[in-house]
C-alpha cells in the first residue's frame, strides 16, 4: 500500500491511534457526482476520520493558522492535501475561488461551517453550533454540474479529551483570530471510538441557483444551511448513544 495519499495517511494515522470507526448509510454517498462534504467539528481527527468514512481524499478548508505554522503546514497541506483559508480581507474570494477549482475537477471539497469555535471551546459529542453560511454560497453560485451537498455527523461514542498548546500561541500565527486572544488552552479531543453517519445529500438544481438572486437569495441560502445543519443534528442524536 502507497503511503502517498491523503486516505492512506487517514488510514494509517487512525490505525496508529487505535480509532474503531462505524459507519452508517454509506449507501446515501452519490456515485459520480461532485461532492461537497459538510460536518461537524470537535477534532483534530475530523478531516482523517471523513476521508477513511467516504474512502476518498478530501480537500478541506482549514483555519489560517494552519499554513502559518512550521510542520504542521507541511502536514496539512503537504500530506492531507487542505487548503488554509487567507486572512479575513481575501478569506471568502480565496475559498471561493479554491473551492470551486476543486469541484470543477471532481474533487471532493471539505468544509466545517462551525468554524473554529468548536475546536477552542470544549463542546458536547452530541452538540452541533451554529452554521456559517459561505458553504452555502459556493454551492449556489458555483457552475458545477452534479453538485451535491454531503451533511456527514462524527458523533464521539468513546473520546479522550486533554489539553495542546496555549490559545494565546496560535494568535502569533494569526492575530485577526479573536477566539486565539483569550488565557487557556486548546482542548484536544482523541477518539477511541467513534461513529461517522452520512446524511441525505442536498442536490443543487438549476431552480436553485436560479433563486440565488435578489430578494429570494437570502431564503435559499438559509434553507440549504438550515437543511445541513439540522441533518447534522438529527444523525449526531441517533450516533452519540
Amino acid at each position: 500500500m502507497s503511503l502517498n495519499s491523503p486516505l492512506d495517511i487517514s488510514r494509517l494515522f487512525l490505525a496508529a491511534f487505535s480509532t474503531q470507526m462505524f459507519r452508517y448509510y454509506e449507501d446515501r454517498i452519490p456515485q459520480d457526482a461532485s461532492l461537497l462534504v459538510v460536518s461537524n467539528h470537535r477534532s483534530f481527527m475530523d478531516a482523517m476520520i471523513l476521508m477513511a468514512a467516504l474512502s476518498s481524499p478530501i480537500r478541506f478548508a482549514c483555519h489560517h493558522y494552519m499554513g502559518q505554522v512550521p510542520i504542521l503546514r507541511e502536514i496539512v497541506t503537504g500530506q492531507l492535501g487542505c487548503f488554509p483559508l487567507e486572512t479575513i480581507p481575501n478569506r471568502q474570494q480565496s475559498f471561493f475561488a479554491q473551492s470551486q477549482m476543486l469541484l470543477q475537477s471532481k474533487q471532493m471539497v471539505g468544509v466545517f461551517p462551525e468554524g473554529a469555535e468548536p475546536m477552542v471551546q470544549s463542546t458536547p459529542a452530541s452538540m452541533v453550533g451554529e452554521f456559517q453560511r459561505g458553504f452555502a454560497h459556493l454551492a449556489l453560485r458555483s457552475a458545477v454540474p452534479d453538485l451535491a451537498i454531503l451533511p456527514v455527523a462524527i458523533a464521539s461514542l468513546e473520546e479522550v479529551n486533554t489539553t495542546a498548546f496555549p490559545l494565546k500561541l496560535l494568535s502569533l500565527f494569526d492575530p485577526s483570530e479573536p477566539l486565539f486572544n483569550q488565557s487557556g488552552w486548546h482542548p484536544l479531543v482523541i477518539y477511541h471510538r467513534v461513529a461517522v453517519l452520512i446524511g441525505r445529500p442536498y442536490w443543487i438544481t438549476t431552480q436553485h441557483q436560479q433563486k440565488y438572486h435578489g430578494k429570494q437569495a437570502k431564503n435559499v441560502v438559509s434553507e440549504l444551511t438550515e437543511h445541513c445543519q439540522n441533518e447534522i443534528a438529527n444523525l449526531l442524536r441517533q450516533g452519540c448513544y
